[in-house]
């Protein structure tokens, strides 16, 4: 399964949400309730399921979803 396909999955848990759809070109303000506090749960729940840690640096770099996804991909080796 893709990254993207995965983070989908997770964005659905964290925002109980199963309609969510993400995109590469998703941002904060394609979904509600997205604020800094669901940010925090967001790369939490996305650090325990691929077993990486992001710096303070990387998460606060990332303007997009696709942005994420690269950084996640380049971290798992894919």
């Amino acid at each position: 399964m893709e990254v993207l396909s995965q983070l989908q999955t997770i964005f659905r848990d964290v925002f109980d949400d199963d309609n969510i759809v993400i995109t590469r070109t998703s941002v904060a303000d394609d979904v509600d309730d997205w604020d800094s506090l669901a940010q925090v749960n967001l790369i939490l729940c996305v650090e325990r399921f691929w077993g990486i840690k992001f710096s303070l640096d990387e998460i606060s770099n990332f303007k997009n979803v696709g942005q994420l996804v690269d950084l996640i991909e380049k971290k798992i080796g894919v």
